[in-house]
């Protein structure tokens, strides 16, 4: 069973809402980010290409203008001396740059205003202009009416003639191509981004289908008791032609396999509960017909002391396989689930009695009560909860030496549970079988919590003949003396007293108390152990 349940659970791992939630995300980011990477390539290819396109035009035009300046500012022929400004050419743009450079120095300078009129230049511009390069390829300068496309050019005529056009245009077209770009960008991706999201939202809703039903599954208790494992994925995402399809129709397969291994564990715990059920009923009339003849027998026949002793063994093991039927019987009528007598119990008067009761078969230990002023009373069946006080105390009085203080307490908790608490002061339960203590038949050392087999009768000792030894009878007899099995209990620590235990005892307590709709912890170290069972409040529905 532990591997079926760790089969489902790891599945449902793999199916996890969150983790769903978490793929679809990033499913999301990760095609917002391809997208801004497209468009911010698609952008930068762009503006690359208008920027490149808008230069080639510009330059086209600078050397329209260049020209146009060159053969405006040609002296007339017979006349070297005068020479026009290359600034009053017709047909020169608003902001066109022209000047003349004779012999290292601006002859003139200027450009057209907004206003169609010549403005100078500063001083600082005509620097500028000076260091330009006379072979006549466009750059790039800064003036103080603004960044210029320039070029310096040899005239005919020995003068060098500047010519330049704003780049206020150009930069203005491309700032309009960024601002378009990256609005229209983010509304693509706005608008892809809503619809991938509601496109990938509905590829995934088959995933977290899937997820619902492996959530259902890991909360299901399959460790124990009849389980009812009729969650499925939807035919409609269990088709293998999907990858979506294929992973639901392979979890319906292991949900049938799981299904199938929890009816047959089932069915097999149902087959094995009834053989426990009828097999100690059965056991009942024959145990109880062997002490009843040996009762007789020690009434009406007569015994040496050897045979004394073997009746009353008999008449002990009869006693002590009746106890263990009776355990068994309870445990079959708990696993069924029989509902509880229920009552009013006052625990605080059970527990007192319960204490009086041990106190008598075992004096050797100190009994103490620790009891609230008021009485503490929960709804429940009487009988089965005195069963669990005579076995938690039992358990105390059979797993520690003449001495040990015993305490049993009640106590209302903060909730309006009633906790019973059984501690003791004795050795404690080993560390590794702390976990153990109520599963059944667990005991902390099988060898030594195992009673002594019957010795053998004088009879059947004589019977072996010499190779046995005729003495071999009595030597059995004086064995069991010495090891106490008919008389007190004499145990050790951490282990069942020498009256032998089933291994049954806490099972009992922990299927009572889980019935009663509570629960059973046991905390131990050296010096220290305590079982508490805490109660559901009065008046709270116990587990039928």
């Amino acid at each position: 069973m532990a591997n079926l349940s760790g089969a489902v659970r790891t599945q449902r791992r793999s199916w996890l809402k969150p983790g769903t939630w978490h793929l679809r995300t990033r499913l999301v980011l990760v095609a917002m980010a391809l997208l801004v990477a497209i468009c911010s390539a698609i952008g930068l290819f762009s503006y690359a290409s208008m920027d490149s396109f808008l230069t080639q035009q510009l330059d086209k035009q600078l050397t329209e203008a260049a020209r146009r300046s060159s053969d405006f500012g040609r002296p007339p022929l017979g006349n070297p001396g005068t020479k026009p400004d290359p600034l009053g050419a017709r047909g020169q743009r608003v902001g066109t740059v022209t000047a003349r450079i004779e012999g290292g120095t601006v002859i003139s300078a200027g450009f057209i205003d907004s206003d169609a009129t010549l403005a100078s230049l500063s001083a600082a511009d005509d620097q500028v202009l000076l260091e330009l390069r006379r072979d006549g390829v466009p750059v790039e300068r800064k003036l103080s009416s603004g960044t210029y496309r320039l070029v310096a050019a040899q005239a005919p005529y020995g003068d060098v003639i500047v010519t330049g056009l704003p780049l206020a245009e150009k930069q203005n077209t491309l700032t309009s191509l960024v601002w378009t770009i990256t609005i229209v960008s983010l509304g693509g991706l706005v608008l892809i981004g809503l619809a991938g999201t509601v496109l990938i939202r509905r590829t995934m809703k088959p995933l977290e289908q899937l997820s619902e039903v492996a959530t259902q599954v890991s909360r299901l208790p399959l460790d124990a008791g009849e389980v009812a494992l009729a969650v499925r994925v939807p035919p409609s995402n269990a088709h293998p032609g999907t990858e979506v399809g294929s992973v639901g129709h392979a979890l319906n397969q292991m949900l049938d396999n799981v299904s199938n291994a929890l009816e047959a564990r089932q069915e097999s715990e149902m087959k094995v509960r009834q053989f426990v059920a009828d097999a100690s009923h059965e056991l009942r009339t024959p145990l109880t017909a062997i002490r009843g003849y040996t009762e007789l027998m020690r009434m009406t026949e007569k015994f040496t002391p050897d045979g004394q002793r073997s009746l009353a063994r008999v008449q002990s093991q009869s006693e002590r396989m009746t106890a263990l039927v009776e355990d068994l019987l309870l445990l079959a009528r708990l696993d069924e689930g029989q509902p509880l007598k229920l009552s009013d119990v006052d625990l605080t008067q059970l527990v007192i009695e319960t204490v009086s009761d041990e106190k008598v078969m075992a004096p050797d230990r100190a009994w103490h009560l620790d009891l609230p002023e008021e009485p503490v009373s929960v709804r429940g069946d009487d009988s089965q909860l005195h069963q669990v006080l005579v076995n938690l105390l039992s358990n105390a009085r059979k797993h520690t030496r003449p001495g040990t203080t015993v305490t049993t307490g009640v106590m209302r908790s903060a909730d309006g549970s009633a906790v019973i608490t059984v501690t003791d002061d004795g050795a404690g339960i080993p560390p590794e079988f702390v976990d153990k203590v109520f599963a059944r038949f667990a005991r902390a050392d099988a060898s030594r919590a195992t009673p002594a087999q019957p010795p053998l009768s004088p009879a059947s000792a004589t019977a072996k003949g010499p190779a046995t030894g005729g003495a071999s009878a009595q030597t059995a007899l004086r064995t069991a003396d010495s090891r106490g099995e008919t008389g007190p209990s004499q145990a050790e620590p951490g282990v069942a007293s020498a009256e032998g235990t089933s291994g049954l005892g806490l099972s009992i307590v922990q299927s009572i108390v889980e019935a009663h709709g509570g629960t059973v912890e046991v905390t131990s170290r050296p010096g220290r152990t305590e079982f508490a069972v805490r109660l559901p409040m009065q008046g709270a529905a116990p587990t039928p």
